[in-house]
């Protein structure tokens, strides 16, 4: 058997007037929003960036540049359907995927099941392989103004 391990961060400015997505879920009502070149998912970007990672794959910006317009305003579940496609050809799954999210808005613990829920069916996975966890900046650095979110995510795959 062998055994990968991917980490990926990103962090996307907080804007008004965008739709706020992350996960692959809708956070309706937020006032607030990723800003980026996709749909600014910061936590699919992050995962998207493990997985590559763990099988050397490079990362998210070599695969969908922003300065190709065939991804401009992508599905960032896409984009991580996308990566995942061939490190499955591989022959490897995931063993556990775990994904920190810094933000002062939104509240992440509500839609965080449902965060599971789409990052586990992108990955051809169970649920339960998935954790989705939050924390706040306290007022500190851009996290804490609310001026960003940032994602954190590490992966472990296997190839039995």
């Amino acid at each position: 058997m062998t055994l990968r391990i991917g980490q990926g961060w990103d962090r996307h400015r907080l804007v008004p007037g965008r739709p706020c997505i992350l996960g692959g879920v809708d956070f309706p009502g937020c006032p607030v929003g990723p800003l980026g070149h996709s749909d600014g998912d910061a936590v699919c970007h992050a995962v998207t960036d493990a997985v590559l990672g763990a099988v050397g794959g490079g990362d998210i910006g070599r695969l969908f540049p922003d300065t190709d317009p065939r991804w401009e305003g992508a599905d960032s579940v896409d984009l991580l359907v996308r990566a995942w496609a061939p490190v499955r050809g591989q022959g490897f799954r995931v063993v556990n995927l775990d994904v920190t999210v810094i933000c002062e808005q939104p509240a992440i613990a509500p839609r965080a099941a449902a965060m599971a829920a789409r990052l586990a069916e992108a990955l051809e996975t169970e649920t339960g392989r998935i954790n989705i966890k939050a924390t706040r900046g306290e007022g500190l650095g851009p996290e804490g103004r609310g001026e960003c979110v940032t994602a954190q995510a590490v992966v472990l795959l296997e190839k039995p």
